[in-house]
C-alpha cells in the first residue's frame, strides 16, 4: 500500500467527498432506473467502473430482478389551482417506485396515499413501494394538516416496465488474488448521509488505493440495497471465495462517533483490524456484535456465504432523527466527519496490508540486541521489539501481537521491520492467529 505521501490529506479528502455528494444529491435514484445509471456514470468519471445490467425477471436465489422504474414528473394540485406537492421541488415527495396515475379525486381518497411525520412536522419522509405496487406522496405533516376539502388533481408520470437492474463494479488488482470487498448502496434519492456519504467514501478510497502497490486486490461495489448484493452474490458465486475481508460503508458523514459492526464470524481479520485501528486512534468509537438486520452486511454474512464483512458507519440507521427524511440534506453531512471516516478506514486497511506472520530465528533465550544496534539507540522501541520476538513463533500475526501487548499496531509493525532487517525474523506463510 502506498505511504502517506501518496494519499490526499484527510481534510482534502473530506472536501472532495463533500463535493461529490453535492453533485449526486439532486438525482432521483431507486433500485433500478435511469437515476441509478446517471449516478454510476458520474462515478465512472473518477474511477473506471464496469457497469452491469441484469434483466428484469432474472432469478437471483430466492428473489427475482424487479421491473425497472423511471419517473419524469409528479404533482398534486387543488383543482384549477397551484401545485401543493411537486416532485420537481423534492424527489422525496413521491413514494419511490410509485406506479403511474393521472386522476382527480377527493381529499379523503388522496389522504390514503399521503405520508408524513407527525413527530417531525416540518420534514418530508422517504418512503418506498419497491416490491408491492402502490402510489403515493410524502409531505410535511404541517402541510398535510392544512389541506382543505375538495377535489385534487393527482399525476405521477412514471413507468414500471421490463428493463434491468444496474450496478457498478471496480476491481483494483493487487499482488494477491485475495480480495477486500468495499460495498455501498446507490439506490437512495436525495439523502446525503444515507448513503451518498458511503458512496463518496468508496470512490475516494478507490482513487487513493489506486496510486500505488497493494498486497490485496480491492473490489468496489456500487449496488442497490439488498437486491443488488443478492444479485452480485448470485451471479458471482464462484468468485466469492476470493473475498478475505470486507466492509459495507454507510452513514459516514454525520457528527456522531464511529461505530463498527462486526461480521457474523466476529473474529475475522477485518473485525480485529477495525477494533485495533479505532483503539489506536484515541478517538471515541463503539464496536457492536453482528445482528441480522441492517445494510448489505446481512447479505454477505448470510449463512450460505458467511463472508468476513463488517459495517463501518457513524450513527447507524434509525438512531438519528434525520434518517430517511428531508433533513438528511447537504447541511447534515460534515466535511470533518467525512475526513475522519476516510482516515479511519485507511488506517484499518493499512493494518490489513501490513499484517504478517513471522518466526523468530533466534528463539532460545533473548537474542543480544546491542550487537545489532537494536538496544538503547535512537528510533528503537525496545518493548515492541521484545513483544515481537517473544510471540513470533509462526502462529501469531502482528495484529495478534498488538492485541495481546496492548501496543499500537504501528509500533509492532515497525519493530518487526527492524527485526527482519537485522536477520532476527523471517516471514512465514499465514497459518492463522491465536
Amino acid at each position: 500500500m502506498p505511504g502517506d505521501a501518496s494519499f490526499p490529506s484527510p481534510a482534502d479528502a473530506g472536501r472532495e467527498m463533500y463535493e461529490l455528494i453535492r453533485e449526486l444529491f439532486p438525482i432521483c435514484r431507486s433500485i433500478t432506473g435511469d437515476g441509478l445509471r446517471q449516478t454510476l456514470e458520474i462515478i465512472s468519471r473518477r474511477i473506471p467502473l464496469a457497469v452491469r445490467e441484469v434483466p428484469s425477471g432474472t432469478p437471483v436465489f430466492d428473489w427475482v430482478i424487479p421491473r425497472e422504474w423511471n419517473i419524469r414528473d409528479a404533482y398534486v394540485r387543488k383543482a384549477r389551482g397551484e401545485k401543493i406537492i411537486d416532485f420537481q421541488q423534492s424527489n422525496l415527495q413521491v413514494l419511490n417506485y410509485s406506479v403511474p396515475i393521472n386522476r382527480t379525486m377527493p381529499l379523503a381518497e388522496l389522504k390514503e396515499h399521503l405520508f408524513s411525520l407527525p413527530d417531525r412536522p416540518d420534514w418530508i419522509p422517504y418512503r418506498t413501494a419497491y416490491y408491492r405496487e402502490n402510489w403515493g406522496f410524502c409531505l410535511p405533516h404541517t402541510q398535510l394538516q392544512a389541506l382543505e376539502e375538495g377535489n385534487y388533481e393527482v399525476r405521477i408520470d412514471s413507468t414500471l416496465a421490463d428493463g434491468s437492474l444496474t450496478y457498478g463494479e471496480y476491481l483494483l488488482p493487487g499482488e494477491r488474488e485475495e480480495e477486500v470487498l468495499i460495498s455501498c448502496h446507490t439506490c437512495h434519492p436525495s439523502l446525503a448521509n444515507d448513503n451518498l456519504s458511503g458512496v463518496s467514501l468508496a470512490v475516494k478510497l478507490a482513487e487513493s488505493l489506486g496510486r500505488g502497490p497493494r498486497r490485496f486486490s480491492y473490489r468496489f461495489l456500487f449496488i442497490p440495497g439488498t437486491i443488488g448484493a443478492i444479485t452480485w452474490l448470485c451471479l458471482n458465486e464462484p468468485e466469492v471465495v476470493k473475498i478475505k475481508n470486507g466492509l459495507v460503508l454507510t452513514g459516514v458523514g454525520d457528527s456522531g462517533k464511529i461505530i463498527y459492526k462486526k461480521s457474523r464470524r466476529g473474529d475475522a481479520a477485518i473485525d480485529r483490524a477495525a477494533v485495533q485501528a479505532l483503539r489506536d486512534s484515541g478517538d471515541p468509537f463503539e464496536v457492536r456484535d453482528f445482528h441480522p438486520y441492517g445494510y448489505d452486511e446481512r447479505q454477505y454474512c448470510s449463512p450460505g456465504f458467511n463472508l468476513p464483512v463488517g459495517r463501518f458507519s457513524r450513527t447507524p440507521y434509525g438512531e438519528y432523527p434525520e434518517y430517511h427524511t428531508s433533513a438528511d440534506n447537504l447541511d447534515f453531512v460534515k466535511t470533518d466527519a467525512l475526513a475522519e471516516s476516510f482516515s479511519q478506514v485507511l488506517s484499518l486497511l493499512r493494518i490489513l496490508e501490513a499484517n504478517r506472520f513471522y518466526r523468530n530465528r533466534c528463539p532460545k533465550g533473548e537474542p543480544q540486541l546491542g550487537k545489532r544496534g537494536l538496544y538503547a539507540a535512537p528510533g528503537i522501541d525496545e518493548l515492541a521489539l521484545l513483544w515481537v520476538l517473544n510471540l513470533s513463533d509462526g502462529g501469531y500475526d502482528l495484529l495478534a501481537i498488538a492485541e495481546r501487548s496492548g501496543l499500537e499496531f504501528g509500533r509492532v509493525a515497525r519493530a518487526a521491520a527492524q527485526l527482519k532487517e537485522s536477520g532476527l525474523l523471517e516471514e512465514v506463510p499465514d497459518r492463522g492467529a491465536h
